[in-house]
């Protein structure tokens, strides 16, 4: 397993089996220790005093909208997030977990990427799809439900699966995407399709972006990525013997094989950089690297 992943750190007791019941729900928003900070298009207040950490408001200072239950701490305490406009608040800007995911607190870092997936849920999941009219958030904002039918919808999860692909000679595979910066360099990476196994997916993915052929492979970690809705789910594997890179051109640019030496002197030259401590995959590097890779950047 990883020891650490930025968005997998959450500390709160989910506590599911409440959501459905409304009177422990509103029991709970109307306890005067209960914290609620809001969500806006990915984004909620930070504060950089003394450290980055969730602004959070009382309940009964908390904006209108869409309520969601994220959890209760180990003392009791209920934190919601609000779908709404941000207040303004002296001394603290709004953020995203591309920048704040991976420095805020193991509470705060789980209950932003929460709030943030389920802001996306909802946002693009108004409708029923059976009947198409619109549907109401229920079980404190984990279920959608269609008035008309009583149809539930539940959040939808993409899972991806990211692997580090080695050599006979312990080298790393790192590739450029099409959109990335001259510069960016990282590991393939690709959906999972519909009835296919995660370990199959590893295979499919790296023999159409890249032309290998992958054995060995082994499970390491997962980190929810809700960029919007993806779970990304980490592995390594190993190409066997004398194969020939063939990049894809419509998914990777070019891709080469790096020695440990070779991939610090790229990096510390600056030819390349490295994905930033929010991505699973800085994580899944630097377990073939033995350690932090250089200059690896925050995000």
């Amino acid at each position: 397993m990883l020891e650490w992943l930025a968005l997998a750190r959450g500390t709160l007791d989910r506590v599911a089996e409440h959501r459905r019941d409304e009177e422990w729900v509103a029991s709970a928003w109307a306890d005067p220790r209960t914290r609620v900070f809001v969500v806006e298009n990915g984004r909620a207040l930070v504060s950089y005093d003394p450290g980055p950490a969730l602004v959070y408001l009382p309940a009964a200072q908390a904006p209108e909208g869409d309520r969601y239950l994220l959890g209760v701490d180990e003392d009791g305490v209920a934190y919601f997030c609000v779908r709404g406009e941000l207040p303004v608040v002296e001394g603290a800007e709004a953020a995203g977990l591309r920048r704040v995911g991976a420095l805020l607190g193991d509470r705060d870092s789980g209950m932003l990427t929460h709030a943030v997936a389920l802001e996306h849920w909802h946002a693009t999941n108004p409708f029923c799809p059976r009947c198409g009219g619109p549907t109401e958030p229920t079980a404190a904002g984990h279920v959608r439900v269609c008035p008309n039918d009583g149809r539930e919808q539940f959040p939808r999860v993409d899972p991806a699966v990211i692997m580090l692909v080695r050599d006979d000679r312990d080298r790393v595979l790192l590739a450029r995407g099409p959109s990335w910066p001259a510069d960016r360099r990282s590991i393939l990476a690709g959906f999972v399709e519909p009835g296919e196994s995660l370990e199959q997916a590893v295979v499919r993915e790296v023999r159409e972006e890249v032309g290998l052929t992958v054995t060995d492979v082994r499970y390491l970690g997962s980190q929810p990525w809700p960029l919007p809705q993806s779970l990304m789910i980490g592995y390594f594997a190993r190409a066997r013997g004398d194969q020939e890179l063939r990049p894809d051109p419509e998914e990777i640019l070019d891709a080469a094989w790096y020695t440990r030496d070779e991939l610090r002197e790229a990096l510390e030259s600056g030819r390349i950089v490295s994905p930033g401590t929010l991505s699973i995959a800085s994580q899944l590097i630097m377990r073939w690297y033995g350690g932090p890779l250089p200059d690896m950047p925050p995000f």
